[in-house]
């Protein structure tokens, strides 16, 4: 993090990133002395409600964040911005999304946790729109011009108002990753009842080392008193994530049920001191661990392999039938996963796999309809990435019939892709040589 000194003692040139976050009310024009450098401009987390009109005279910003702080509308000044293709305005007030806000090289907009209840016609006229993030809002519609934006792989309506979902977000044949739980179109779907899964009193739990935290909460290590045994506590936040509300999410990872390649819900926590919610699961094993990181800023919708990843096809193959069976099993249960990745899957040496992070899980209809299984088939494409992200690390040649396969499933026509049942049987029946 820089400092408001540092910026005005001129100590900053050159830099291509600023990061500043110190109670800004307004937008200090002592940025501008960065124009030649400045490609990337982070001023989340203070008290701003405009930029100035000239922001365009930053001719190389390319990415700004200003989450968390008081603008009521997108600043029509970013559209003047030649390079800039990354926005990011989570948890503000806005209500209002300008056409002239949203420059021609618009990649990725976040405008989670807001108070948007429509957005403009020319959204659909940025034609590199890749991902597109509208959690917790108020909308009720999406501007029909999307349809146009072949290129959109990630799309998150959580937690608005849609009593339905469009018939052409069902046939975007780029779009791979959908989370749209929390709304009235989901919750007329019949969730599985969750009566088997038991209640775990607070006090029977013994809070030990944070294994891990992410947007949603918590995972700490605990020892379960009654049996002695060791296990893994999820303590879930209240607030909107990027992908929705982490209680959807709770929901999802226990009428998910039981299969060998989800993580097992032991139980839900009950009479937290402060009312948190929270899952006791078991405890992973340490050989498990992360198959990719996050995508980066770059590669937008891409998770990022360590540079030296390699598999055998055995362990491949071994993954990917893995991970199609947990997701025929989702959709069966009418889960769609909605953030089928690398970055969300643990493994270990022999191609064991577990996946993991429910948080943009939406429901939907199990009844055979055009909608259930196009809304399966965008995650097909999905999963057709991540064999594709698979085949590009194996050990020698990859099989003729896995490359067709990612390719059928990656398919641009959604209901001409496989369905999970049928890549499960493809997977069954290829030997690895």
């Amino acid at each position: 993090m820089h400092t408001l000194d540092q910026l005005k003692a001129g100590q900053l040139a050159g830099i291509a990133r600023l990061d500043l976050s110190c109670g800004l009310t307004e937008f200090p024009r002592e940025i501008f002395e960065l124009a030649d450098s400045l490609e990337i401009l982070n001023l989340s987390g203070n008290a701003l409600s405009s930029l100035p009109d000239d922001l365009h005279r930053l001719p190389h910003l390319r990415v700004l964040f200003c989450s968390d702080n008081r603008f009521t509308e997108l600043p029509a000044s970013l559209g003047q911005c030649a390079k800039l293709s990354m926005i990011g305005f989570k948890a503000n007030q806005i209500s209002h999304v300008p056409a002239a806000a949203l420059p021609p090289l618009l990649r990725w907009l976040i405008l989670t946790d807001n108070r948007i209840s429509q957005l403009p016609d020319e959204l659909g006229k940025r034609p590199l729109l890749q991902k597109l993030m509208l959690a917790g809002n108020q909308l009720a519609h999406l501007p029909e011009s999307l349809a146009n934006c072949h290129n959109l792989e990630l799309l998150r309506i959580a937690s608005n108002r849609f009593s339905q979902l469009p018939e052409w977000l069902l046939t975007l044949p780029s779009l791979a990753w959908l989370a749209y739980a929390g709304n009235p179109v989901e919750m007329a779907v019949d969730v599985a009842g969750d009566d088997a899964t038991p209640n775990i009193p607070w006090p029977e739990l013994e809070l030990a080392e944070v294994l891990g935290e992410g947007a949603s909460g918590i995972i700490r290590k605990a020892l379960w008193k009654p049996s002695g045994q060791p296990v893994a506590v999820k303590l879930y936040k209240g607030t909107i994530t990027s992908d929705g509300s982490p209680l959807h999410e709770m929901q999802a990872c226990i009428a998910a049920g039981l299969h060998p390649n989800l993580i097992k819900v032991e139980g839900r926590v009950v009479g937290h001191p402060d009312d948190q919610a929270a899952l006791v699961m078991d405890l992973i094993d340490p050989s498990y661990r992360n198959l990719a990181a996050l995508p980066s800023l770059a590669s937008c919708t891409r998770d990022i392999y360590e540079s030296g990843t390699r598999f055998s096809l055995e362990v491949a193959l071994r993954m990917a039938r893995g991970i199609a069976s947990v997701a025929a099993h989702l959709h069966r249960h009418g889960i769609t996963h909605g953030d089928l990745y690398g970055h969300n899957i643990l493994w270990n040496a022999a191609g064991d796999c577990l996946l993991g992070d429910f948080g943009a899980a939406s429901f939907h209809a199990t009844a055979d309809s055009v909608e259930t299984r196009a809304l399966q088939r965008i995650e097909v494409r999905a999963f057709g990435i991540l064999l594709g992200e698979l085949l590009e690390r194996v050990e020698g040649q990859a099989s003729d019939e896995l490359v067709r396969l990612e390719k059928s499933c990656c398919q641009p026509d959604v209901l001409a892709r496989p369905g999970f049942d049928e890549i499960e049987t493809m997977l069954g029946s290829i030997q690895h040589h």
